[in-house]
This record gives C-alpha cells, sequence and structure tokens, in this order.
C-alpha cells in the first residue's frame, strides 16, 4: 500500500512481490480475510472424564507438579477413563491452566554492570579425571571474572575452600589485570565469612584483606547460588572447555601440577584474547595495586616432636632433625608451608591435602639420615618407611636388598645409599646407576660408589709463562756498567 500511493498498481505489486491480481483484489478491498480459528471442536476431549474430578484437585493441591507425573497417575490408576494416547493433550492443558491460574514464576531481572564496579570469584570442583604423573588428582578450580568485561583468572586449588586459597588466588587475579574492583562479590565461603549472622561477620583475615585492597566484600544470600550468576554460568562453560581442550590434546595426564596450571591457564587466555578491547576500557577504570601483596596465609606455632616431625590438617611432614623439641611458627600458604624458628626462616616443605578423613605422611629421608646411619637397623621396622625411601629407582632397590640379603644387611645397605646420597646430592643419577647394577644381579661396591659420585675431580689450574723480550736484559746490562 506505501508503494501504491506514488507507483501504479503493477509496479508497486511488483515492488511489493505481490502479483498483479492480489494487487486489484487489495485495491479493491475483495482479498481474503485471515482464516479465523473454528469455534468447534473436531473431535471428543479426551481429557472430560479425569480433567475436573482428578486433574485439578491435584494442580491445585501440588501447584508444581510435573505434567508427567500426572499422567503417570492417570494411566496408573485411572486408565479406564484416560486415553493414554493423551499425553501430548493433558500437557498442554496443564501448561495453558498454569499460565491462567498457577503460581507467580522466578523472573530474571538483567543486571546493569559498571567497568570496574564488580569482580567475583568462586570455587567449581572439576570432574575431569585429571592425572599428575599417573596418579589421580582430584582438584578444584578458583574462578574470578570481571563482571562487566568478562575478563577471567583460574587456576587449580588441590586443597579446599580455604582462605590462603583464595587470599593467593585473589592476589594473583589482581595482579594479573592489573588492578583492583571497587567491590569483590564471594559466595558465602567460611574462608572469609563466620555465617553466624547476617551481617558484620568476615572472618579476620579476609577483613584485613579487604583492607588492604580497599575493597567492599559482598555476597549473595545463603543457599542463594543463582544469585551469582556471573560467576556460576561462566563455571559451567569453563569445565566443558577444559575437558574439550584435554580431548583434543589426547591426554589428560601432566608431568607435574604447573604444567596443568599452566594449560589451565591456556585456555583462559583464549577467551580473554577475544574480549581484549572490552577489557581495556574496563582496566582504565580498575583502582590501582597496592605496593606489597596481601597477607596470603595463615599462621600457627607447633611444637617438633621428638620423630623430628610436625602435624598440621591430618598430615604428618618430617622437619630437620636440629629443630628437634623446638617450638616453630608454621605459615601455611596454599601450595607449601614455611617453617621459622625464632623469628628465622628455616625450612619450605610442599603441602599435602588429606582427603575424606585420611591420614597422609611426609617424610623426607634428607632429614633424618644423620641419626639414621647411626642406627640403620631402625629403618626394617620404622613407622613411615615406605615413605622416607624415595619412590621409583630405590623403591626398587629396597625391594630387591629384602629379597637378596638378610633384613639387617639390607638396612645397613639401603641407609648408606641414602647417606651417599644425601652428601653427594646426586639422587637420581645415583638411583639409577645402582639399578643398572642390580640388573646384572649384584650390588655396586659403596666405595666405588663413593668415588664416583662423592669424590670431585680435581681441577688443574693453568700456569700462563709469559716470556720477557731481550731488549729488557740489555736494559740491566746497561744499569751494571754504569754502576
Amino acid at each position: 500500500m506505501d508503494y501504491r500511493k506514488s507507483h501504479t498498481q503493477t509496479l508497486a505489486a511488483a515492488k511489493a512481490g505481490l502479483s498483479e491480481r492480489t494487487a486489484r483484489r487489495i485495491d479493491s478491498q475483495a482479498h481474503q480475510p485471515a482464516a479465523q480459528k473454528r469455534p468447534w471442536r473436531t473431535r471428543q476431549d479426551p481429557l472430560t472424564d479425569v480433567w475436573e474430578p482428578i486433574v485439578l484437585p491435584l494442580l491445585n493441591q501440588i501447584p508444581d507438579l510435573p505434567a508427567i507425573d500426572i499422567f503417570d497417575h492417570l494411566c496408573e490408576f485411572h486408565a479406564d477413563k484416560f486415553d493414554t494416547r493423551a499425553r501430548r493433550t493433558l500437557e498442554r492443558r496443564v501448561n495453558h491452566w498454569r499460565q491462567l491460574h498457577g503460581p507467580d514464576l522466578p523472573v530474571i531481572f538483567p543486571q546493569e554492570h559498571i567497568p570496574g564496579q564488580q569482580g567475583i570469584a568462586d570455587f567449581t570442583v572439576v570432574d575431569t579425571p585429571i592425572t599428575i604423573a599417573g596418579e589421580a588428582a582430584p582438584h578444584r578450580l578458583f574462578h574470578y571474572r570481571l563482571t562487566y568485561s568478562g575478563w577471567a583468572y583460574a587456576e587449580p586449588v588441590w586443597g579446599g575452600e580455604s582462605y590462603t586459597a583464595l587470599a593467593s588466588g585473589l592476589s594473583r587475579a589482581y595482579q594479573a589485570s592489573g588492578g583492583v574492583p571497587k567491590e569483590q562479590r564471594t559466595d558465602s565461603l567460611s574462608a572469609a565469612y563466620k555465617n553466624r549472622q547476617e551481617q558484620d561477620d568476615f572472618t579476620d583475615n579476609y577483613e584485613q584483606f579487604c583492607k588492604h585492597y580497599q575493597i567492599k566484600a559482598t555476597r549473595n544470600n545463603r543457599g542463594q547460588a543463582h544469585e551469582n550468576g556471573s560467576i556460576e554460568s561462566p563455571n559451567g562453560h569453563l569445565k566443558p572447555r577444559l575437558h574439550r581442550a584435554l580431548q583434543i590434546r589426547g591426554s589428560f595426564d601432566f608431568e607435574s601440577r604447573e604444567a596443568y596450571g599452566q594449560f589451565v591457564a591456556q585456555i583462559v587466555a583464549r577467551h580473554n584474547r577475544q574480549i581484549a578491547s572490552v577489557f581495556k576500557a574496563e582496566q582504565r577504570q580498575l583502582q590501582p595495586l597496592p605496593v606489597a601483596a596481601s597477607v596470603n596465609y595463615t599462621e600457627q606455632n607447633v611444637r617438633v616432636s621428638r620423630t623430628s616431625t610436625i602435624a598440621f590438617k591430618r598430615v604428618t611432614y618430617s622437619v630437620p632433625s636440629r629443630l628437634k623439641s623446638a617450638r616453630v611458627l608454621l605459615r601455611a600458604f596454599d601450595d607449601r608451608l614455611e617453617l621459622y624458628c625464632n623469628g628465622t626462616h628455616t625450612v619450605t616443605l610442599k603441602r599435602l591435602f588429606a582427603r575424606n578423613q585420611q591420614r597422609l605422611h611426609s617424610v623426607n629421608y634428607r632429614h633424618l639420615i644423620e641419626s639414621l646411619v647411626k642406627k640403620p637397623r631402625a629403618l626394617r621396622h620404622y613407622r613411615w618407611r615406605d615413605e622416607l625411601i624415595p619412590e621409583g629407582d630405590y623403591q626398587h632397590i629396597w625391594r630387591w636388598l629384602e629379597q637378596h640379603h638378610d633384613p639387617d644387611r639390607a638396612c645397613y645397605l639401603m641407609v648408606r645409599l641414602l647417606h651417599l646420597a644425601h652428601k653427594s646430592d646426586q639422587e637420581q643419577a645415583l638411583g639409577r646407576y645402582v639399578l643398572a647394577q642390580l640388573e646384572q644381579s649384584q650390588f655396586p661396591c659403596l666405595i666405588q660408589c663413593e668415588k664416583r659420585f662423592l669424590d670431585q675431580p680435581v681441577a688443574i689450574p693453568e700456569i700462563n709463562v709469559n716470556q720477557h723480550p731481550l731488549s729488557q736484559y740489555n736494559a740491566l746490562i746497561t744499569q751494571e756498567v754504569a754502576a
């Protein structure tokens, strides 16, 4: 009709994509009206006998009862009144009743995000069967996002949702993004909140963390995970992307935790490159980083036992024997433990995490070997012998010694071998050498091993001799004649 105002009937019809006959009917107002829905039924209603006496009471009693459950109920107890082929009719009728008489449904309220205003963080369990050096490695991912640009940071967490994991993850995320948002949002983590009252229930550590970075901490209502949709939904995207990337890689095994962490960082970096322009706009609105990082550890005073071990979170760690019976300060980071004796850093231990109420032991032979050399028989029934002997070559050597020597001799040789590995600092090379000798059914001479791995070759000094020119001798003769 718009074309008809300024064009002929034929040209207007062509421009509108209509035939001339249709155009003539439109001009004469004789075109066919839209078909009206017929007011009568073409077949008998299959729900006549069950809708009011059975279905409606169920819907009034249980408004959210699924239609499939109503269908199963009718098929089981009222098959004589109900046609089992009318499932779709029942579902449409139930859906129509709910639209007219059902309860109110939850509504999504789109949020407007401000650049640099909010960062959001969460922990999510990874179900993909990751292995580290062939061993199962259950873990979580710490996931952080800027809500405006969607810039993300993620790293593996091998323990629980602790304060050290939260603080370490947030600190590294702030460092990677180049700034700090004005507001940090999480769920009701026990690492950050005491969860005993509605307001002002921060843990002391998290409160200090927020003051250090000058951020305002917020959280969703307890049990309402959908309120953190800006991180919950990305969690559901990140883990499938990680799983598909591992499938393309062709292996779920990694040499070390660090290698797996780098792989996760690569997956997140792909996403960040896609939103680089938006992130740059938000990055300019972030608060500057403080001069120093915040405290991302917890402290605890522990006593070293007479077995030269300490216990922390259901894990027993060996420490250098010189610390026996000492009281030391333990700083627990997410990936390590640091021990301070009288304010001086003494030793760093790799942190282990005990799961499901189990107990673990981390025993380093280097901490105990000097005492063990004085009483090698103690190795035979040592409670943590399997943890003390290094895995791999040395475990094979120990089993060979048990089979070919009496217990005392086997303990003596094993302790001497570990002592040599400690003094030479060539544990792997020594283990491979001894294992190669055992393949020839003979244990190498310990004296020869000491000469091979302990004695350092003496470097022969280079002596440079300078030949004086003859002119210098003529000067001496001249001086003698003058005298």
